[in-house]
């Protein structure tokens, strides 16, 4: 099954109409479907598809038996030899050497940080390689594959090496909510959008976590199944996945992602939190971490001045980290005795609080799907991101879940998932929009999207601007 990435399948295509071969690089967190869209992309439009993928690290891994595997999947796929090679100039000529010489060719490095993280010359040797042995060849995509976004970034996107040399950089993110119910099949016309709503608070929009959805069962019991049995892969993914991405450094970075899984934090609220200093290797944790596709930063322009926020805050953006974290590891000793036991999301201690703070975490990363809702022209918008303020002697404390701003209009938008919505909602937002200090030349304008039973009289008399159902985000 392969839903979604139309765009960028697209882009990826029209890279045959080029008289030059096209390197590629593609990012995104583990799990995110990097690998199965350039394998989709090759099925639809290649003649000859070679993947070879980097070993996961772990004890006794190191470069030779890099050079070994790669090798090893060479040999499988082409009429390569298997034999010991002792440098990768020798692998990347043995690739070369061994593509063929007509036709469509797609050509996958797979987790390329992994490949090159035991040999500091790994990137310098692969410019050698691209330009002695594979840019004479017409009809030929390279794609570079990595979770571990930031060494593709440091060593290929702004190594002095492959400057000018790459063709296109994406960063795969979490399906948007309207691809997301195709994994229910047929039965998405059957399921309730608050039961899709309860699994994607747990996965996201990961494609591989929602390929494991059993659409047949209930959302609590897809649920107990991924998350609270020993063989659910959603009790045993985080802790894998963050040990081969971030290595010794797993422990700070799942310390940093617990310290903003309540709310987004500054760096210095970060460092307070955690009670430690707030230094250029904080915000490097944190970089990491935005690159890897667990957290976002979060600034946009102050609607009180117009001009660009001067504090960017770090929300942790991934549904399952924030699940794991706070209702999954807590029991770990439980479900690995096969003790534990949740019949449902709400038996579970805290969700009224974590429900909500998911539902603004899809939403807000599904903001563009409202933008032709409330009559936004994309090209216009100037800023999109949730907004707060801390309390000064001044001005008093405001938070806003998300502010979507244009030359002359504010939207200020508030989230909602409660079993019913009344009219101190609307109080709420008025609160807020008097509280912000909009500048004077703006308009303001209120929305309310929202999962639950809407007081009646909020459409009916009209008392916000907008109120959107979250159903009409899957559309």
């Amino acid at each position: 099954m392969f839903v979604g990435r139309k765009s960028i399948l697209d882009r990826l295509d029209g890279l045959w109409q080029k008289s030059t071969p096209s390197l590629v690089t593609v990012r995104g967190r583990r799990r995110i479907g990097k690998s199965t869209l350039v394998a989709e992309f090759a099925r639809r439009s290649s003649d000859h598809f070679i993947t070879i993928e980097g070993q996961a690290p772990g004890e006794g891994v190191n470069n030779k038996v890099q050079l070994r595997s790669f090798m090893e999947q060479l040999s499988m796929q082409t009429n390569a030899p298997d034999v010991a090679v002792s440098s990768w100039l020798q692998a990347f000529q043995m690739l070369g050497n061994s593509l063929p010489r007509d036709g469509r060719l797609v050509v996958l490095l797979d987790e390329i940080s992994w490949m090159g993280g035991y040999d500091v010359s790994f990137a310098g040797t692969l410019k050698i390689a691209w330009d002695r042995f594979f840019k004479t060849r017409n009809n030929f995509v390279l794609v570079l594959c990595g979770s571990v976004s930031s060494w593709i970034a440091e060593n290929i996107l702004n190594g002095t090496g492959f400057a000018g040399r790459d063709s296109l950089d994406f960063v795969i993110d979490e399906l948007p909510l309207q691809v997301c119910r195709a994994f229910w099949g047929t039965a998405a016309e059957r399921v309730s959008t608050g039961e899709i709503l309860d699994v994607l608070s747990v996965t996201g929009g990961v494609p591989k976590y929602l390929e494991e959805i059993n659409p047949g069962v209930s959302s609590d019991e897809n649920i107990r199944q991924l998350c609270f049995t020993r063989e659910g892969i959603l009790f045993r993914d985080f802790n894998q996945i963050f040990s081969q991405i971030f290595g010794k450094k797993s422990q700070m970075r799942k310390a940093l992602l617990k310290a903003i899984a309540y709310g987004a934090k500054s760096a210095a609220e970060i460092a307070e939190t955690l009670g430690i200093e707030r230094n250029g290797h904080l915000v490097e944790h944190l970089s990491e971490l935005e690159l890897a596709g667990f957290v976002a930063k979060d600034g946009g322009v102050n609607p009180c001045t117009g001009r660009v926020g001067r504090i960017v805050r770090y929300r942790l953006k991934d549904n399952y980290a924030r699940f794991y974290l706070h209702h999954i590891e807590p029991h770990a000793k439980e479900v690995e005795a096969g003790l534990f036991q949740c019949g449902s999301l709400a038996e579970l201690k805290g969700w009224d609080v974590m429900k909500g703070l998911q539902f603004e975490n899809l939403v807000i990363s599904n903001y563009r799907a409202l933008l032709p809702m409330l009559g936004i022209d994309g090209a216009s918008l100037l800023s999109a991101a949730p907004y707060r303020r801390t309390k000064s002697a001044e001005l008093g404390g405001v938070q806003v879940d998300l502010l979507l701003q244009t030359r002359t209009t504010a939207y200020l938008v508030e989230i909602k998932r409660r079993e019913s919505i009344g009219l101190d909602v609307v109080s709420e937002i008025n609160y807020k929009a008097h509280a912000v200090g909009f500048r004077s030349d703006m308009s303001v304008r209120t929305v309310l999207v929202y999962d639950g039973r809407l007081a009646p009289s909020i459409r009916t008399d009209h008392l916000l601007d907008f109120a959107i159902p979250v159903e009409r985000l899957f559309e």
